[in-house]
């Protein structure tokens, strides 16, 4: 099942394939600000619509993940980054997915503050 995703102004544009079973919320300085409740997929299975340099990157910290969002409307809807295992994956922020039910994941709490 491939679900489409996009920023408030509809100019960041995304497609992910599967169904989210769980998110995450954390409360690292950049989540708890964001909001964002998360679901990380493989790379392979996230495709941006959206010309790559039409988004912004924020990195900070260690500077491997990169969050990206929409320079005109300033959403969040995904980062970018590495497994432990090495493998490359897309953080999906679920609260920018279109006709999804949010309430229906079980959301676990991540401590990222104390990392």
């Amino acid at each position: 099942m491939s679900i489409q995703g996009s920023c408030h102004c509809g100019g960041t544009v995304f497609e992910v394939e599967g169904t989210p079973d769980s998110a995450l919320a954390c409360n690292c300085s950049i989540c708890q600000r964001k909001g964002s409740l998360l679901w990380f997929v493989p790379r392979d299975k996230f495709t941006l619509r959206t010309p790559d340099e039409r988004l912004a990157t924020y990195t900070f910290n260690k500077h491997v993940i990169r969050h990206r969002f929409c320079p005109t409307c300033g959403i969040h809807p995904f980062g970018e980054g590495v497994d432990p295992q090495g493998n490359a994956v897309v953080a999906v922020n679920i609260r920018c997915l279109e006709g999804f039910d949010i309430d229906a994941v079980p959301v676990h709490h991540y401590n990222g503050r104390d990392i």
